[in-house]
């Protein structure tokens, strides 16, 4: 039998005592350990990332001082190799077989040495650490190696690298080089801690092959507030980008005798596919779990194309089935199946078994009835939380039902959602069906990620592809027959070049699309490649034998998995033997460091997937924790009816909503007034609490009043505008548009000649809006905004960004900023701002922005777009100037002045005044 976890886990075994580098704990200053400088060098060539990490510290104390080294590095990427220089000597890193260092490993372990790990900490990134002893005034050099070959998800590449000094580092620089021979079609940065200060410290340049990204932040750049040593720069910067795609049947590139062929075919139409979704209403399911998945589904089953069929499955103790067989995904179908979805409540137990095998008959049925279309698609999607409970519950047996159910005729998609599932068994299951397994994450965003996954595999494009290569000139090729190829996704096969007179390769790429076969050819010329790649202007030499001795062993790694056990042996060794070769950290494999005498061992053990020490801490919601709040200095109090109401869900009382207390500058207040940092859209009378007179409760939020502040309640109408704007003429009118009753959803913004679109929901109780949705046709993007985070869509892919989380994404003639009040702007050179605040009042809720709207065009509309079309003021219609008639497209508009509160710059907002239209 196998052990999945000598497959999944490897080890880096440290004999030594230190290790440093892009991460230190927020203790390492503290304890006179100085980062003086950390340098990222990252070099993509043809997708394949080679990244150096260099950090130089030193210890300025007169005694011993301990620093905390941390990095993340992708969990695809294999480290190649790890070197440290201590008093001019250097102690290099050696790749051994796992076994053989198994010894070293479980001496330290008896020991209790357990200092170096390395763990999961993110969805794509795991954390090394490792705390090391450094002497009175000793430099140290560390560096890092690893290497990645970059995936195409949903049209694009992505470089994630984790930015994380925790102190002021004197000399920070990252340098990012990219080169691709087929041209760089778009290129964008993002990052989630880029502030207006660090803008300057990143540079990006570009031309047709090359890309070069650099970030070099000064002292002052970095710090957090002044004459302090805190940082701003905790966080990622991720770089994606594209290539031009010219020839049909891809791209080869050869380089010192291996090759590399490329293949992502455009503008091919999308094949009709069958899909069932098989989903887990079990009991573990209860609660945001089943109430995220009905979300996803719902969004899921709109997405579905008219040309496809579809049917549901949903199973606890027993599964059920929605239709009796699949059917057309009609505007009428997917309303109904919508309704049922919404239906869904999770009770009882987990019959994995059966409700896979009932999907499986549905397709077969359906097939022999000859009621799916010709070649089309057939997939099954399970969606699951738990380890089988009920019917058959052993995993091995479940397999193999399934896989001989299934006989290789259609693709599963395994989604497990959270830590308490078996993941392994559900990869597995996967793999040997010609599927995947993905995780899904507890978190707010795991619809997100539902729909995210469902649009990887929504637009299948070709199946049974087919790499063939000139005759006898290659060898040792990578996989290259693929069940499926979806659209924004790209296919990659790799090998030697066993002819090395050869003047031409040639490929011939085969498949099937809905109506017919169909074959791509193309060739590249070897000596042309090879003097190409030899070229001044060639980034990374000698690294495509290192792709594919990478695609190799990844592609084996996985075989692995679902692999008969006759096989599974030669294919661990074959995977074992290139790891060696080719000085990979895998599963495989551990790495060991010699060490200064006489300095204790450390031990760094690379976490099994399915480990404990991995599974993520689930808070559940809905319920109230006394100790939490106490802990944050909060209490309980009476609410009144309305305040109470809004704690309901599904009708039924909720839990009582903890209190905030908020201080309130010691001022006296005018009459009237805006409390500075409280929104409503209408008038509300605060009530006083009849325990203290110097205690206000306001929709809930508990306002403390201190002595010198004069204020009654009648005062303050607690009244902010729904949008503030600057009107255009010779000279600024500010404009406050108030929204006085909840409305559907408002065109609130429609610029053709900007190729952009604000749509939004009103509502009154939430003193805002539900939710914004902001579109721009060129670049391609679409950011839909609620009170609880902001989801980002490009290229067809979601991305889920918290309110007050640092953002900062460039595109082609776009930015798009968040910072840590709230307020997201959307802004570029020949554009209007539009920007977005969150807005926590009575209720949470949205508030929407306008800056530089004199760069609206003329073909502005829109509820407020409006506004901005030659508004024309009638004279005053008193002698104070108070009120005015805005006279815009026909409509008469009854403005007054009055002062309000501007929000621009985010919370807390700034009295200004200006004229008040109620709409």
């Amino acid at each position: 039998m196998k052990n999945p976890a000598a497959v999944h886990s490897c080890s880096i075994v440290l004999v030594f005592p230190l290790l440093l580098s892009v991460l230190h704990t927020a203790t390492a200053q503290k304890n006179d350990i100085d980062i003086y400088s950390l340098t990222v060098d990252s070099k993509v060539s043809s997708r394949f990332a080679h990244t150096v990490i260099t950090s130089r510290v030193v210890n300025r104390a007169d005694t011993v001082r301990e620093a905390t080294f941390q990095m993340e590095l992708p969990k695809k990427a294999f480290i190649t190799n790890f070197s440290m220089i201590i008093d001019g000597v250097t102690y290099p890193g050696n790749i051994k077989e796992k076994a053989k260092a198994q010894e070293e490993y479980s001496t330290a372990v008896r020991r209790g040495e357990s200092a170096g790990l390395i763990k999961t900490t993110g969805r794509k990134t795991e954390q090394f650490q490792v705390s090391v002893n450094v002497a009175p005034s000793a430099k140290v050099t560390f560096e890092l190696v690893y290497e990645e070959l970059l995936r195409r998800h949903l049209g694009a590449y992505e470089l994630l690298l984790k930015v994380q000094p925790q102190q002021l580092v004197k000399h920070l620089q990252m340098d990012i080089h990219i080169f691709e021979p087929q041209g760089i079609s778009f290129l964008e940065t993002e990052s989630t801690f880029m502030t207006n200060e660090l803008e300057d410290a990143l540079m990006t340049s570009q031309n047709k092959t090359k890309a070069h990204i650099r970030f070099k932040p000064t002292l002052s750049q970095q710090q957090k507030f002044p004459d302090q040593e805190d940082t701003v720069l905790d966080g990622s910067l991720i770089i994606r980008y594209d290539v031009n795609r010219t020839l049909s049947g891809g791209s080869i590139q050869i380089e010192n005798g291996y090759f590399v062929h490329y293949f992502a075919p455009e503008d091919l139409p999308t094949m009709p596919k069958n899909v069932i979704f098989v989903i887990d209403k079990s009991g573990s399911m209860s609660g945001r779990k089943i109430q995220q998945t009905r979300e996803a589904l719902i969004q899921i089953l709109n997405d579905l194309s008219p040309k496809d069929q579809f049917n549901l499955i949903v199973f606890s103790g027993e599964a059920t089935q929605w239709k009796s067989s699949l059917v057309p995904a009609s505007a009428e179908n997917v309303k109904e199946a919508t309704s049922h979805v919404a239906s869904i409540h999770a009770l009882g137990g987990t019959n994995i078994n059966d409700a896979m095998l009932m999907a499986v008959k549905l397709l077969e049925s359906s097939n022999k009835a000859e009621l799916l279309p010709a070649r089309s698609i057939s997939i099954i999607i399970l969606l699951t939380d738990g380890d089988p409970t009920v019917g058959v519950t052993d995993p091995t047996r479940i397999q193999k039902n399934v896989q001989e159910a299934i006989g290789g005729q259609y693709s599963l998609f395994c989604l497990g959602f959270g830590f308490d599932v078996s993941y392994t068994f559900l990869e597995k299951m996967a793999l040997e069906n010609n599927g995947l397994a993905r995780r899904i994450y507890e978190d707010s965003d795991s619809a997100l990620q539902l729909q995210d996954f469902y649009q990887e595999v929504s637009s299948p494009l070709l199946s049974a592809v087919a790499f063939e290569y000139s005759s006898n000139s290659v060898e040792a090729i990578t996989k290259d027959n693929f069940r499926l190829f979806f659209k924004g996704s790209e296919m990659v096969v790799a090998g030697k070049l066993q002819d090395k007179d050869l003047d031409v390769l040639s490929a011939k790429v085969s498949g099937q699309m809905h109506m017919q076969n169909i074959t791509f050819q193309t060739e590249s010329n070897v000596t042309q490649q090879e003097e190409e790649f030899r070229s001044p202007k060639y980034i990374f030499h000698n690294f495509m034998e290192r792709l594919w001795a990478y695609l190799t062993i990844q592609q084996q790694l996985e075989q692995i998995i679902s692999a008969p056990d006759t096989d599974s042996q030669a294919l661990q060794t074959q995977a074992l033997n290139l790891s060696l070769k080719y000085n990979f950290v895998t599963p495989l494999t551990s790495m060991v460091v010699t060490r200064p005498e006489g300095q204790k061992e450390s031990v760094a053990e690379k976490p099994v997937e399915n480990s404990e020490e991995n599974k993520q801490k689930t808070v559940v919601s809905g319920g109230y924790n006394p100790s939490i709040f106490r802990a944050k200095g909060a209490r309980l109090s009476r609410l009144t009816d309305a305040a109470r109401g809004l704690s309901k869900m599904n009708g039924q009382p909720g839990p009582l909503l903890p209190s905030r207390r908020l201080r309130l500058p010691t001022k006296t207040w005018r009459d009237p007034v805006d409390l500075p940092f409280l929104f409503a859209a209408s008038p509300t009378v605060a009530q006083m609490a009849p325990s203290d007179p110097h205690q206000t409760v306001l929709h809930g939020v508990e306002v403390q009043i201190k002595e010198t502040t004069q204020i009654h309640p009648s005062q303050v109408p607690f009244q902010a505008p729904a949008v503030t704007m600057s009107l255009p003429g010779p000279t600024v009118n500010r404009l406050c548009v108030d929204i006085k009753r909840s409305q559907g959803p408002l065109n609130l913004l429609s610029d053709q000649g900007q190729g952009l679109e604000v749509t939004g929901q009103y509502e009154m109780e939430k003193a805002g809006f539900s939710w914004i949705k902001v579109i721009f046709k060129n670049p391609q993007l679409r950011v839909h905004a609620t009170p609880e985070h902001v989801v980002v869509t490009q290229n067809r892919k979601n991305s889920a960004y918290k309110w007050k989380e640092t953002l900062y994404l460039v595109l082609p003639g776009l930015k798009m900023t968040m910072d840590k009040k709230g307020l997201l702007l959307l802004s570029g050179p020949d554009k209007a701002t539009i920007g977005v605040l969150s807005w926590h009042g009575p209720e949470k809720g949205l508030l929407l922005l306008l800056r530089d709207t004199d760069r609206f065009s003329s073909l502005v509309n829109g509820t407020l777009g409006q506004f901005y079309k030659d508004p024309v003021w009638s004279p005053p219609e008193t002698e104070d100037d108070s009120r005015r008639t805005l006279r815009v497209q026909g409509t008469d508009y009854s403005a007054t002045r009055e002062v309000k509160l501007d929000y621009q710059e985010g919370t807390p907002g700034t009295e200004i005044s200006c004229w008040l239209v109620e709409l």
